[in-house]
């Protein structure tokens, strides 16, 4: 498959589980919107440095990355690096809670996302998917 095909596939799915991440707020689903806006933001990373034909560590937080392409992207995105590695960082962190909860602990996905953090996640993950579109559009 070309890159360009691997580019738009990534775009298609990482659309996709933003729409599914609204959807979950509206259901109350606040673990599950917490998972598909870091699966959303994941792939529209990767899309970024599939582009850019950077091969991206095999790893749910690929914002280092980003540091190997950051002079290669527009001043719009470069000036968001740290904040948009940092929630990379954050979300691939709680990835794996936001589909099992912690179990160890005996707190299910259910009980571990509030709705004020899944609003907020989505909001930050939608503003960054549109900063990465914007760059790939161009």
């Amino acid at each position: 498959m070309r890159t360009s095909e691997m580019v738009d596939d990534y775009v298609y799915r990482s659309n996709r589980c933003l729409r599914e991440a609204e959807q979950a707020i509206a259901e109350r689903d606040f673990a599950g919107a917490v998972r598909r806006s870091q699966e959303a933001l994941e792939l529209a990373i990767k899309a970024v440095l599939r582009y850019l034909a950077v091969e991206y560590p095999r790893e749910h937080d690929v914002g280092d990355g980003l540091d190997v392409v950051q002079d290669k992207l527009p001043d719009y995105l470069k000036e968001k690096l740290p904040n948009l590695k940092q929630l990379l960082t954050e979300l691939a962190r709680v990835r794996g809670p936001a589909f099992y909860g912690y179990e160890r602990e005996g707190i299910p996905a259910s009980k571990a996302f509030g709705e004020d953090y899944a609003e907020t996640t989505f909001k930050k993950v939608k503003e960054y998917m549109q900063l990465c579109l914007r760059f790939l559009e161009r």
